[in-house]
């Protein structure tokens, strides 16, 4: 086998293991949480449908390689719940040596690429990483919002916790900013998020 092919079988091989991943958002019945693959396909999927509200225009490509891409170092990593401030605080290092080792398995050009792709997500500088940020952000609320906030309650998540997690997403689309004010507003009325 070519040793460029090699190398891409092997990141692909290795990257199945997002499928292992589980994540603290709830699936739409409540049944079971998602994992990581299924969090980065659904983001995938809402940025090729929601692109007409992205604020800027964006490359839908870069941003569904973004999408696709931003939580494979959480194979290293592992999976930081949003409103974990204290696993937050390592969060960052520990996901750039993962890049390394997981990006680092690549062809030098493709490593190189979806680093870069990597970093300018985490920067939230570029109109396309502000509107994957819109899509990562709206995405979990979307499922709480259809579980009637189990993850939320599961951890007392507070309103103020869930706005400031979501400060920006203005940033990307100001349409998708006031969808999620009306499902944090409908759950503090329910009693799923605390108004606090």
């Amino acid at each position: 086998m070519d040793e460029r092919l090699k190398k891409q079988m092997d990141f692909l091989l290795e990257v199945d293991k997002l499928k292992f991943i589980t994540r603290q958002t709830y699936l739409s019945d409540g049944k079971r949480k998602e994992n990581d693959a299924e969090h980065s396909w659904h983001l995938a999927l809402m940025a090729v449908l929601l692109q007409e509200y992205s604020n800027q225009k964006v490359d839908l490509a870069k941003v569904i390689t973004m999408v696709l891409i931003h939580d494979i170092v959480e194979i290293d990593a592992g999976d930081t719940y949003a409103y974990d401030a204290e696993g937050n605080k390592s969060k960052r290092r520990r996901e750039e040596k993962a890049a390394d080792r997981l990006f680092g398995m690549l062809p030098e050009d493709q490593g190189r690429k979806f680093r870069e792709l990597w970093e300018e997500f985490e920067a939230y500088e570029t109109s396309e990483a502000k509107f994957a940020h819109v899509c990562d952000n709206v995405q979990p609320l979307m499922l709480n919002n259809a579980t009637d906030g189990l993850a939320w309650r599961e951890h007392q998540v507070k309103k103020s916790q869930v706005l400031n997690r979501n400060r920006r997403v203005g940033e990307g689309s100001e349409i998708m900013r006031a969808y999620i004010e009306e499902i944090l507003n409908k759950n503090v009325e329910s009693g799923n998020l605390k108004d606090e």
